[in-house]
């Protein structure tokens, strides 16, 4: 057993100062120190995938990250990890508790998770070794996981047994509630605008130093045909994390964030709203482009005829939202969403369709995400 700043203290000297994850109770020693000590940021997710996206946006921004799950979430880590991280090659240390090791007593919910966590991790070719449980070994674990992630890009896994770190005292003050957020509804109920066209509108309105994340799917394909600008980043997998990835960008840059998500991106992981609004970065601009259909694979429908995204993020502490079905009313929310407080979100109503002929990112996704990091470092 070792206490957690034995652990913590060897990190942060090589970088390691930017934490999200999911708690364990294996893991509440180390997510106590973190949340207690001023000089490490943490951020709890509302899912471990979730987590995973935080840390991908938090190393596009120039910080060295640490992910932390129960070993039962690492089911929902699989979509990014295969999808995001391995596409684009962003490395991040992730520490996997081991509940249901074979050989303990544990819950039965544990028991076929625990006894697959390693062979996992092997298949999503996630580098993996124990987490060290004398002081003695900390050093060198961190050697090979920083070794192994130089080399590859990729992130590397640390398994954490039961008892592996001392308890430790949790120093959290309570947050304050965020404050009252202003949903204001532009919608007329004419005819709706397409997709493109308000891509295009948010090209020409956004400043030049702004960032841009583009969910997967047609968004990012037409963002790309309209314009190929190093400071947008192409999500081609990762549905539904562009809000995450955008939320660990706007947390550790000054610079103007914008996320362009779709409907179905945006339900999948509706919990990210709620991290958005509690975290209240005053610099992330939050768009749903809203056609109702799953428009990359036939045109399916979604369910969020039903839902309003902009009351949804007013209910989970966004400062502003905004609800409109027309390219003017868009162009209003957009200039007020580009100047007034923040979180904001804009929920447009677009019609199905995209644009004829429409092409693909043809910068290779690693390269799109180092040009995207060396922007948000200039």
């Amino acid at each position: 057993m070792i206490s957690a700043a034995a652990f913590l203290e060897p990190a942060r000297a090589l970088g390691y100062d930017f934490y999200s994850g999911v708690p364990c109770s294996f893991l509440t020693p180390l997510i106590n120190r973190v949340i207690s000590d001023p000089a490490l940021h943490y951020v709890g997710a509302a899912s471990e995938g979730e987590a995973v996206a935080i840390a991908a946006g938090a190393w596009l921004a120039g910080r060295k990250t640490v992910v932390m799950c129960q070993n039962s979430g690492l089911g929902n880590t699989v979509n990014p990890l295969t999808s995001l991280n391995w596409p684009f090659r962003i490395p991040s240390l992730l520490i996997v508790t081991w509940r249901g090791q074979p050989g303990l007593k544990d819950e039965p919910q544990h028991e076929l998770m625990g006894q697959i966590t390693a062979q996992l991790l092997d298949v999503m070719r996630v580098p993996h070794a124990p987490f060290p449980s004398e002081e003695a070994g900390v050093a060198e674990v961190l050697a090979r996981a920083e070794n192994s992630m130089a080399e590859t890009g990729l992130p590397f896994a640390l398994i954490m047994e039961k008892g592996s770190v001392a308890d430790e005292a949790l120093n959290q003050p309570a947050p304050p509630p965020p404050p009252g957020g202003n949903l204001v509804d532009r919608s007329s109920g004419g005819e709706r605008p397409a997709r493109a066209e308000a891509l295009q509108r948010l090209l020409a309105e956004a400043p030049d130093h702004a960032a841009i994340i583009a969910t997967t799917g047609k968004t990012g394909r037409e963002l790309f045909t309209l314009a190929d600008r190093r400071q947008q980043l192409y999500q081609v997998g990762s549905m539904g994390c562009a809000g995450a990835m955008g939320l660990g960008v706007a947390l550790n840059v000054k610079r103007p964030v914008i996320v362009i998500d779709g409907d179905g991106a945006a339900l999948m992981k509706l919990g990210a709203l709620a991290t958005i609004g509690a975290y209240g970065p005053d610099n992330l601009l939050h768009l749903v482009l809203d056609n109702g259909v799953h428009d990359s694979t036939g045109g399916q429908a979604t369910v969020s005829p039903g839902v309003s995204f902009a009351g949804a993020a007013q209910a989970c502490g966004y400062r502003t939202s905004y609800l409109c079905d027309s390219l003017d009313g868009f162009a209003a929310a957009l200039g007020d969403g580009l100047a007034g407080p923040k979180p904001c979100l804009i929920h447009l109503r677009t019609a199905p369709g995209s644009l004829s002929p429409l092409g693909r990112p043809t910068v290779a996704p690693a390269e799109v995400a180092r040009r995207f990091r060396d922007f948000l470092a200039t």
